[in-house]
């Protein structure tokens, strides 16, 4: 030992840990060294960023006045595609069930969603792949997606959807195309995919039919054409350059604008673009607000948000930062029973907690979407897993947490002293953080400075 170290001291820095190359980082490198593949996960962004908690209400006392939650309604009710739309969709509800596949989900969890929308007045959305039986029977408002797959795409069905969502990207995986890997190609898949069986399914990353936004014009007006004008057409992008994508899918003749978060989550993608593309929703918003404003269409044109919208505060956040309504994929699949220690059949809880370990994780950690070995049965083609979640049952807990969202939504606007969730503004928010902030461009907390915008 030298003269002047101190045995305390050399224990401390053999075990001091990197910040540039922590274990996962050198996980990632020993792993890609030793395969020379990247890694590919399901579910959303793990690492911190900016986000709704970073945001607080003001709620009103003396200089704002609450509104009495027993005694004064607060609205809850919104309309899409006001813009052409001949029949706008209406909802009871401003928190909408975000596009999920039949593939990436079983058709089990499939129609548990269109009951539990059913139930609570709002609307569900197909996802990759095609319409199922059970999806569009136990939907009363189904939004049919049109992604540059084509997989499973129908005019037939266009017709008998409510709303068209045309999917230019995901928040997950923006510039990326879909994924579906063999295990869950089962014969059903196959048939409605024109594909074969248990081959990996990857789709393309852009529309074969335009290469910008006069020729999706053209498209939407296709659309339009088929369903003779009825029904509201949205346009979703990832949320990368949004001022000018929001302007463009408006510019083409949108009636909704869907913009997804980076903290989106997705069936299947690379790591890589699960953490490292996109922005996070916080900037997203605002920045979709502005092209809407820069247009004069705010109003005229309504914004759906998703990506990470988790719970009522998140909702509520959402709307007075200029949302007229969220879309929510994760939460959903949570409150299913993803990441849930047990799964119930026959009102029996029993554990998957084999099942969990098989996969080399644990309930709260798994993100392993892809495998098709879901342990509560929800991300499974298995005949025998996907049992593990019964519609009926999943319908049940799905209805009762977007009924304790509303409760929450509605409970926040009151104590901001408003009757309608639809009136709750920037001005009811401050920000805790100096990045949120600047990128909802709201003050900070406790002082009127937004970054980026003044002294």
């Amino acid at each position: 030992m030298a003269h002047n170290e101190h045995p305390l001291q050399f224990k401390r820095l053999q075990r001091e840990e990197s910040a540039g190359f922590d274990r996962s980082v050198l996980d990632y490198i020993h792993r890609a060294s030793a395969t020379g593949l990247y890694e590919i996960r399901g579910l959303g962004a793990k690492r911190k960023l900016p986000h709704f908690d970073d945001l607080v209400f003001l709620a009103g006392s003396l200089s704002r006045y609450p509104l009495e939650g027993y005694r004064e309604r607060c609205v809850t009710r919104t309309v899409l595609g006001t813009r052409f739309a001949k029949k706008p969709i209406e909802l009871d509800i401003p928190i909408t069930i975000a596009g999920m596949s039949f593939g990436a989900l079983s058709a089990n969890v499939k129609e548990a969603l269109g009951r539990a929308a059913t139930e609570m007045g709002t609307s569900t959305t197909t996802g990759d792949g095609g319409m199922t039986s059970e999806e569009r029977e136990s939907s009363r408002t189904l939004v049919y997606q049109c992604l540059p797959s084509r997989y499973g795409f129908k005019p037939d069905d266009v017709r008998r959807a409510d709303a068209i969502e045309v999917v230019i990207g995901q928040g997950a995986k923006p510039g990326g195309g879909g994924m579906l890997l063999g295990q869950k190609v089962n014969p059903r898949v196959a048939r409605m995919r024109t594909l074969p069986e248990g081959v990996d399914q990857r789709s393309a990353c852009r529309h074969p039919d335009w290469t910008g936004p006069d020729d999706l014009a053209i498209k939407i007006q296709e659309l339009r054409e088929i369903t003779d004008w009825e029904k509201p057409i949205y346009v979703k992008v990832g949320a990368t350059r949004v001022f000018n994508d929001v302007k463009l899918a408006v510019h083409a003749g949108a009636d909704v604008v869907v913009v997804d978060g980076m903290q989106g989550g997705t069936a299947a993608t690379q790591t890589c673009f699960i953490e490292h593309v996109g922005i996070p929703t916080l900037a997203a918003v605002r920045q979709a607000v502005d092209a809407l404003e820069d247009l004069d269409m705010k109003g005229k044109v309504q914004l759906i948000v998703s990506g990470g919208i988790r719970t009522g505060a998140d909702v509520a956040k959402a709307l007075a930062l200029g949302a007229d309504a969220v879309a929510i994929g994760q939460g959903t699949l949570m409150a299913l029973g993803c990441n849930r220690e047990v799964y119930f059949q026959d009102g029996q809880p029993l554990s998957a907690e084999a099942d969990y370990a098989a996969l080399g994780t644990e309930a709260g950690f798994c993100h392993h979407c892809h495998t098709g070995k879901c342990p509560v049965g929800i991300t499974t083609q298995d005949a025998v897993l996907e049992q593990r979640l019964q519609p009926q049952w999943g319908a049940r807990h799905l209805r009762n947490y977007l009924k304790t969202l509303t409760m929450e939504l509605t409970t926040l606007a009151r104590a901001c002293g408003k009757q309608d969730v639809h009136h709750l503004e920037p001005e009811d928010l401050v920000a805790l953080t100096v990045e949120a902030a600047a990128m909802a461009r709201i003050p900070l907390a406790g002082t009127s400075w937004i970054p980026g915008h003044g002294g």
